[in-house]
């Protein structure tokens, strides 16, 4: 049964990264499941298919090894969620400014001798609400003008931990 399952999945997520390649002409490097969802064999079956990091674990704000060999937690966020925030929360415009310049301050302040992640999840369906937009530009403006912050992706996240950590913690 188990071996079936496995079977399953494996197969699941190989038409998705097939479809996600097919589509943009681009293999991805990383993986979020759905509502960060995974089995136990997850993690192996994907660095089988070539992935390098997942998005899944939101335990720490720093990237971290996992125990499959080549495979990294890059961080992400439920807190910073714009669907949680805005809808199970009922979050103001205005406090969710805040909320995004709280969370940058403390984490710059925490990255003096490490760096940290500030993931920021957000759904077009949510704060591309027009009557949200303006917030949305408010937060953003905050962060890509702080001094010392690097605007990136997940995938350069995880493969500038990979070079700068090479050896170390490797599992």
């Amino acid at each position: 049964m188990q071996a079936e399952v496995e079977a399953e999945e494996r197969a699941y997520l190989t038409e998705v990264v097939e479809t996600i390649e097919k589509a943009t002409g681009q293999r991805p490097r990383g993986w979020m499941g759905p509502a960060l969802s995974e089995t136990f064999q997850t993690p192996a079956l994907l660095a089988e298919l070539g992935l390098h990091y997942v998005l899944d674990w939101t335990a720490d704000d720093q990237p971290f090894r996992l125990n499959v060999p080549g495979l990294l937690s890059v961080p992400y966020t439920l807190e910073l969620n714009d669907l949680g925030l805005f809808t199970a929360h009922s979050v103001s415009g205005p406090d969710f400014v805040q909320i995004v310049k709280d969370q940058l301050d403390q984490l710059h302040a925490d990255s003096e001798h490490s760096g940290r992640v500030m993931a920021l999840a957000l759904h077009p369906f949510v704060t591309g609400q027009a009557f949200r937009m303006k917030y949305l530009d408010q937060a953003l403006e905050y962060v890509v003008n702080h001094p010392g912050v690097w605007t990136t992706t997940s995938d350069d996240i995880a493969e500038h931990y990979a070079r700068t950590t090479a050896g170390l913690g490797a599992a």
